[in-house]
């Protein structure tokens, strides 16, 4: 497999196609939602997905507009309980009326609906996340704020292709290790994430997917050896043979790995530890699950079934100038997601 990087322009040419397929460390392609061309609107996807980790607690905000169904979603994860509450709203149909942004570096996002705000904003040096969700956990309440900073850093950025659908591509920036500060209430408790403990990681997808797909994704912010370090690991993101999306970050610097390899346990997927290898030797670790934040639903054809398991990486990964670092018990999840939309 060669492995691209992409230039900077446009995403999409006038037929609705990728430019330029392949990978990057910053966003280098503009992406225009009216650019793109969906053999039906219900196949164009955009979302912002973030969640923010310590080592006793976690927490993940969703704003999607996925073309037949809109979702604000909030999950609280409680690691010492081995516990979880998703919670969230659906907002039916809206093909675009959500104005997510273009840019995963420019336009805030404000939702309300049903009594649940959710709101990210761009603001020098960072982002802040607010939450206000009395409803939560049957009325038992989550709210508060979070400042993720985000110093000059490399990030993964990928623009794949699906050989079987000529419209359709995704477009996916991951933007790990951003030291979060801030304070979440859930049912009356207080939590401090603190930014010498604490990271967030945003998933920010936009592009038009087929119907039937499943990914795996994992990643992990922390500090290894006193410095800033984290991963993007994953596959089923459509034809990557130009660009995966596994790399990991260093000091703020990107490392590019080849294909890594998910082994997932043969029961449920926190009832045994997961395995992770690549081709090149880069990325070996063992995943010990703490709590598989799972979720699934149905409504004639369209499904989703979601298992996002958190827990702690122990391994060794190798770094770009041919050095070696040891990594051991860094939160983090992996995730299986099969859906049909």
């Amino acid at each position: 497999m060669t492995q691209r990087k992409m230039g900077q322009g446009a995403l999409l040419d006038e037929q609705g196609r990728l430019v330029e397929r392949g990978w990057a460390t910053s966003e280098t392609r503009r992406y225009d939602r009216a650019m793109a061309r969906p053999a039906q609107p219900e196949r164009l996807k955009e979302w912002d997905y973030y969640c923010i980790l310590d080592d006793a607690f976690g927490l993940a905000l969703t704003v999607a507009d996925n073309g037949h169904m809109g979702f604000l979603g909030v999950s609280w994860m409680d690691f010492e309980a081995r516990g979880f509450v998703n919670g969230g709203v659906s907002l039916p149909a809206p093909h675009g009326a959500m104005g997510l942004p273009a840019s995963a570096d420019s336009g805030d996002i404000v939702k309300e609906h049903k009594g649940l705000r959710i709101a990210f904003r761009h603001e020098p040096g960072g982002r802040r996340l607010t939450i206000d969700a009395p409803q939560f956990d049957k009325g038992r309440g989550l709210s508060g704020e979070v400042w993720l900073s985000q110093p000059p850093m490399d990030r993964m950025v990928i623009a794949t292709p699906w050989a079987e659908a000529p419209e359709a591509f995704y477009y996916n920036q991951k933007i790990n290790c951003m030291p979060a500060a801030g304070e979440i209430v859930h049912a009356g408790h207080r939590h401090r994430f603190e930014p010498a403990s604490a990271f967030g990681v945003l998933d920010w997808g936009r592009g038009v997917w087929t119907f039937d797909n499943t990914w795996y994704w994992g990643s992990a912010s922390g500090l290894v050896e006193g410095r800033p370090f984290g991963f993007n690991i994953g596959h089923g993101f459509g034809d990557t043979s130009a660009a995966s999306e596994n790399m990991l970050f260093l000091d703020g610097r990107a490392h590019k790995l080849a294909e890594v390899t998910f082994h997932l346990p043969p029961g449920a997927p926190d009832s045994a530890p997961w395995r992770f290898t690549s081709s090149d030797g880069r990325f070996e670790m063992t995943f010990e699950p703490i709590v598989d934040r799972s979720a699934a639903f149905s409504l004639g054809e369209i499904s989703s079934s979601q298992h996002q398991v958190f827990g702690r990486f122990t391994g060794e990964v190798g770094l770009d100038d041919g050095s070696r670092l040891k990594v051991r018990d860094l939160i983090g999840f992996a995730e299986e997601v099969k859906n049909r939309w």
